[in-house]
């Protein structure tokens, strides 16, 4: 009886181990699949704020707060954008000094905690930007999806989609550009977002579904006269993109696309994301596990999303070997499979969805030349 009723201890200490595992892993995947812009990505620590004065900031020495190019500073009630590296201004060892572009609101404190984001703008278009600017609606699947619509003189517009830690303001980087080559650009919100539809289940399914909300935004362009759509998408914004272009009824009316850091691997973006919420290492399994549960995703099943076969037009692939979070891999071989009809574009030293912000005239130029034949 002594024998028995040890193991019978062991089997529910293993048991309830075991379903506690199964419970974290759960938690750790809603954490990772439940929309959160101020959250930050793996790669965006937060750094200190040590000191602000005419046109430049001076912040905690990191790999990140080294990055070249230009970035929202976010956190602690305030927002600003910064420049590159000031490298002739003193400074202590373990600071860098980075020129400050301007305070959107709030104010810069010594010891305010912030973090770099690609997301620069904040606000509308029109407020932001001093663009033209019409705030639409478009029917969605599960109800209206508020949009920026921003006019051109040209019959292509550019559908942009946002993607992972970002909201409908990380595309506003590309609309001036956009504007001077006259061509109309809609901004929508997707499901979950601010302002837009909630799903049942509150969680992000990688694309897999939300890219129905991504044709209704291609059915109202045409709707409106678009002669034909470019798709640029970021991070799993771009797998939207992928997934439209393969299974939209108006694909035939889809020009090019643009994938800036697509999530091609779903699995390693869960365990990035994972990881970055301080899941431990072990748990990681689970949650890659946990999240196929409550999304139905499977690795068979996105990977027919974006088989290279189904690619019919222009590709231009932005992506940098540096992304911690979408495997630069991925997009390579995909590029290799298609070399006719994908163009690979490499961005170092940029972290996911950060391909504009490290060079934005390098990064505006190249999509220029990929546009022009399409306009």
């Amino acid at each position: 009886m002594r024998l028995g009723t040890a193991a019978a201890a062991a089997a529910t200490t293993v048991i309830g181990a075991g379903a506690a595992a199964v419970a974290a892993g759960r938690y750790a995947s809603d954490m990772v699949l439940k929309p959160a812009p101020d959250r930050p990505l793996p790669g965006d620590p937060r750094l200190t704020v040590h000191s602000t004065g005419p046109g430049r900031i001076t912040l905690t020495r990191s790999l990140a707060s080294l990055r070249p190019g230009t970035y929202g500073l976010t956190g602690a009630g305030a927002h600003a954008v910064v420049g590159p590296v000031v490298d002739d201004v003193p400074h202590p060892a373990d600071t860098v000094v980075r020129r400050l572009e301007r305070v959107t609101h709030g104010t810069l404190e010594p010891g305010a905690r912030m973090r770099l984001t690609p997301q620069v703008h904040i606000g509308n278009p029109r407020d932001a930007l001093g663009l033209d600017c019409a705030d639409v609606d478009i029917p969605g699947e599960l109800g209206a999806l508020p949009a920026w619509f921003v006019p051109g003189a040209r019959e292509t517009w550019v559908i942009t989609v946002h993607g992972l830690g970002t909201t409908r303001e990380h595309p506003m980087v590309l609309m001036p550009f956009l504007s001077d080559q006259r061509l109309p650009v809609l901004d929508p919100a997707y499901r979950n977002d601010p302002g837009a539809p909630p799903t049942a289940d509150g969680i992000s399914h990688l694309g897999d579904s939300e890219w129905r909300d991504l044709d209704a935004a291609i059915r109202y362009a045409i709707r409106y006269g678009a002669e034909r759509v470019v798709l640029h998408g970021w991070s799993t914004g771009a797998s939207m993109a992928l997934r439209a272009a393969a299974n939209s009824g108006l694909r035939d009316r889809i020009a090019g696309l643009v994938l800036d850091s697509p999530v091609l691997d779903w699995q390693a973006t869960v365990r990035a994301l994972a990881a970055a919420r301080r899941t431990p290492r072990p748990l990681l399994p689970l949650a890659v596990r946990a999240a196929e549960g409550s999304t139905g995703l499977h690795a068979d099943r996105l990977a027919d999303a974006w088989v290279p076969e189904l690619l019919t037009v222009p590709t231009l692939l932005i992506h940098g070997p540096d992304d911690t979070l979408a495997p630069w891999s991925a997009s390579r071989e995909l590029a290799a499979r298609r070399p006719d009809l994908i163009t690979l574009h490499p961005v170092p030293h940029a972290p996911h969805a950060a391909m504009w912000n490290v060079d934005p005239a390098r990064y505006e130029e190249t999509l220029r030349r990929f546009l022009t034949p399409l306009m």
